[in-house]
């Protein structure tokens, strides 16, 4: 009896192009067809902690979080989508207070529209210094990486 090996043939494709700006990918898919997860799926799904998930509740950058007959948190899919954003806002290193701000301005409806968009347009003015300030730190670290490489020897 004879085994042969097989390997790929290897095909020369161009690489698909990637969006660098697209969210990653969520951690824990969200199941199909349901809408009320637990706190402890919450944690699963977004990263943060109970803890975290309770303080934003009390501070009022959640909305009501539905329960259960037993007193459980019921969260949905659009508490979820939420919890995403206000991930992301936290990312541009917008302050807590300004987050709630934002949630209250959200709750008083469409009348607010003007204000939620100058304080997201004051924080995407953050985040543009802040990447620029990074890009001159990078580099500075790109300078010194290459003056060691270029001062070894091998």
């Amino acid at each position: 009896m004879t085994v042969m090996q097989t390997s790929p043939v290897a095909t020369e494709q161009a690489p698909t192009p990637v969006d660098i700006c697209a969210a990653p990918p969520r951690r824990h898919p969200r199941p199909d067809g349901r809408d009320h997860y637990t706190i402890s799926e919450v944690v699963a799904f977004t990263g943060l902690t109970a803890h975290t998930l309770r303080w934003y509740e009390r501070i009022g950058l959640m909305s009501h979080i539905d329960r259960s007959h037993t007193g459980q948190r019921r969260y949905t899919n659009r508490d979820l989508d939420w919890l995403d954003f206000v991930t992301k806002l936290r990312l541009t290193g917008m302050p807590v207070a300004d987050m709630v701000r934002y949630a209250e301005l959200v709750r008083e409806g469409e009348t607010t529209y003007a204000e939620r968009q100058e304080l997201l347009e004051s924080t995407r003015r953050d985040v543009l210094a802040r990447i620029a300030e990074l890009r001159d730190t990078l580099a500075v670290l790109d300078r010194k990486i290459s003056f060691y490489a270029d001062g070894r020897t091998v």
